[in-house]
């Protein structure tokens, strides 16, 4: 994508100071004392966090920041200890993960969930919700569901060619590349018809010759009207496509707002690079002590 092509970013996203937990003009998840903690160490301690809605919002920070955890917690795939939020304006704390989908709020995962055994197309067949013939007793009258059935296939056939796919619907989805399962499960998360798209680093591990086609399609579902969350170590791609950037480090937001600022805060460094980035390594491993670099001045 061309300097001349770059997105138009979304503004006028919250309230007052971008700070950490900061009012959204219009959100589309309210986050509010969600914690969650596996044996003494705390990997989520979020106190409020608000998602703006029709927005790309990035959600970086170090390994072991939180991210993926708070992913799983906010769409049921895990429990928190104490917390809750709401799905535009609905409480989600304790809805099951399939639920969640059914709702409009999908996930994407780091290492793809893709049914290898399964072909291409009838992993996006059975995205689709609703479906007559999951039922035990529909299922056996094909007049039932042989209509719904023909729509979804045709609708995930659709996809399957927005997405560069089509040619590979029969195949069992085992065959993909990495980065063509990436695209299989952002394809399969549209068969919902979702509002909210949440994104578990989609390029890690893509190809570059992958890597412009997964971007694109990410601005797409902001443009066709759809909110967008994802986790991102590629900062020079989180410049380009977030409107709002969060930073997660140790469980907390440390900071969010817009990605030509946010990235430029102390926090944001620190995150990163830890508080000592312009201290001598050897003070801060004890192997050189302050008072010994006085005494060489």
């Amino acid at each position: 994508m061309s300097n001349n092509d770059s997105p138009i970013k979304s503004t006028g996203l919250h309230i007052g100071e971008a700070a950490p937990g900061c009012k959204k003009t219009d959100p589309m998840l309210v986050i509010d004392h969600v914690k969650k903690s596996f044996g003494g160490l705390t990997a989520v301690d979020v106190e409020h966090l608000e998602i703006p809605k029709n927005a790309i919002t990035a959600l970086i920070g170090p390994n072991g920041a939180g991210k993926t955890t708070l992913f799983n917690l906010l769409t049921g795939f895990d429990t928190p200890d104490t917390g809750a939020w709401e799905f535009l304006g609905t409480s989600l704390s304790g809805v099951p993960s399939y639920k969640v989908a059914q709702m409009g709020q999908v996930r994407t995962f780091q290492l793809t969930k893709a049914l290898s055994l399964l072909t291409v197309l009838d992993n996006m067949k059975l995205g689709s919700k609703n479906q007559v013939g999951e039922s035990i007793f529909r299922a056996l009258f094909p007049g039932s569901w042989r209509k719904q059935d023909a729509e979804i296939e045709l609708k995930a056939i659709e996809l399957l060619k927005r997405f560069n796919l089509d040619a590979k619907q029969a195949d069992f989805a085992a065959s993909l590349s990495g980065g063509q399962r990436k695209l299989l499960e952002m394809a399969r998360a549209l068969m919902t018809d979702p509002v909210l798209v949440m994104l578990d680093e989609p390029m890690a591990g893509v190809n570059p010759a992958l890597t412009q086609s997964l971007l694109g399609h990410v601005l797409n579902l902001k443009k066709e009207g759809m909110t967008v969350l994802f986790v991102e170590h590629d900062m020079h791609m989180v410049r380009h496509i977030a409107d709002w950037v969060v930073v997660m480090a140790e469980g907390k937001v440390v900071a969010e707002g817009p990605p030509e600022t946010v990235m430029n805060e102390q926090a944001v460094i620190d995150a990163y690079l830890g508080a000592h980035q312009d201290t001598d390594l050897g003070v801060v491993t004890g192997r050189i002590s302050i008072i010994d670099q006085e005494k060489d001045k």
